[in-house]
């Protein structure tokens, strides 16, 4: 709901980023040599976090009266809703990543039901979904009497169109964590609740608008699959930098290789990938246990060097390996996507300057968490440049 401005607050991710930060030790961080020290490879394939849609061809137009795509945690009733917030901010020409934001948004203030309050529900005055806990809210997304008549509220373009015309008038919004954009918007007494619903709702704007949420808004054009040099796309993901994939995930050749070499010269920028909270931040040991970190490594010394672990909404984790010195991030720091977190180097178990790059699901830091970011990334309009 909203009423009022407030001051920006920073993204938290809760007790679940409290608990990981003394979860388990890191096995190990790269293949080769260091590959002995991980038991059990595990894993899932990251093509389960594709998007419903995989085609991003920039018509994105959307069919509210049409079929509705499939998904476990919402009904057809719910996808229509939010095939209407996605319409609406078409017509408004709102980038792909506000279609997001508001898809989050109202997923949750509403579950995506157009809700009344107790007066509307018992006169029945209005067609309702269901009826809210909060006070005179009303709504997708739960707006209060200051943004209209209930029956305004209670009809989802009205709605909808309200939240876009708040959004876009907060500054550089594009570019701001989505709990961050949403309760300058909304001003929620649980801002950092809208996090959790950012990777859910990109996947339904990628599946009802042939995935927008894979676009990058460059040169005020919304591009496919182009947030690969710091760019952020309408998911909420950038690539970590603009290099090209060597040596990939778990080949014939590496098992235990639980991500993929992206070359790049030393002293190149890192940034994280998405908007979190920092989990690690520091040196790996070496196979004898030694932090050497600030020195270039070698095939067969073992570890990963300097290296920070970032937890993102839904349990996904990044992890940046090799960095040249000590990471510009420490643990328990907030950080927003395309915020640069280190360098490229050559530390830890490295034949020579590259980033070491993994994505783990679950929450989960260990080898079994592991999935093939190649994949997982490109369904994020993220694509690591080279990889196929």
């Amino acid at each position: 709901m909203s009423e009022q401005s407030r001051p920006r607050r920073p993204v938290r991710t809760g007790a679940l980023a409290a608990a990981l930060t003394a979860a388990l030790a890191l096995l190990c961080c790269t293949g080769g040599a260091g590959a002995f020290f991980l038991t059990e490879l595990g894993g899932d394939s990251a093509e389960q976090f594709a998007p419903a849609s995989m085609d991003c061809t920039g018509d994105f137009e959307v069919d509210a009266t049409g079929t509705m795509p499939r998904f476990a945690e919402y009904g057809e009733r719910q996808l229509r809703n939010a095939a209407v917030i996605i319409k609406v901010g078409q017509e408004m020409k709102v980038p792909p990543r506000g279609w997001v934001i508001a898809v989050a948004t109202a997923m949750q203030e509403s579950r995506l039901l157009n809700l009344a309050n107790s007066t509307v529900g018992e006169s029945q005055d209005i067609p309702n979904e269901g009826i809210g806990a909060d006070h005179d809210s009303v709504g997708l997304f739960q707006q209060r009497a200051s943004w209209g008549t209930v029956a305004q509220r209670m009809n989802p373009e009205y709605a909808s169109r309200k939240f876009y015309e708040k959004l876009v008038d907060v500054a550089d919004w594009e570019k701001l964590p989505l709990t961050v954009a949403a309760q300058q918007v909304q001003i929620s007494a649980f801002p950092d609740a809208y996090a959790k619903h950012e990777e859910l709702a990109a996947r339904i704007v990628d599946a009802l608008a042939g995935g927008a949420a894979r676009t990058a808004l460059i040169a005020g054009q919304d591009v496919c699959d182009a947030a690969a040099g710091g760019e952020i796309a309408a998911s909420g993901w950038t690539a970590p930098i603009p290099g090209g994939v060597g040596s990939g995930f778990r080949t014939a050749s590496r098992p235990g290789h639980n991500g993929v070499d992206i070359a790049a010269p030393k002293g190149t920028l890192i940034r994280a990938s998405a908007t979190g909270r920092v989990l690690v931040s520091r040196c790996d040991p070496d196979r004898r246990g030694r932090l050497t970190c600030n020195v270039d490594g070698w095939p067969g010394k073992g570890g990963c060097g300097w290296f920070v672990d970032v937890l993102h909404a839904q349990g996904f984790i990044t992890r940046y390996c090799h960095l040249v010195s000590r990471p510009r991030v420490a643990a328990g720091d907030t950080v927003q996507a395309g915020e640069v977190i280190g360098e490229v180097g050559s530390s830890g178990n490295s034949s020579g300057p590259h980033l070491h790059f993994e994505v783990h699901v679950e929450g989960d830091r260990s080898s079994r968490g592991a999935i093939d970011p190649v994949p997982f990334m490109r369904s994020k309009g993220a694509p690591l440049k080279g990889a196929g």
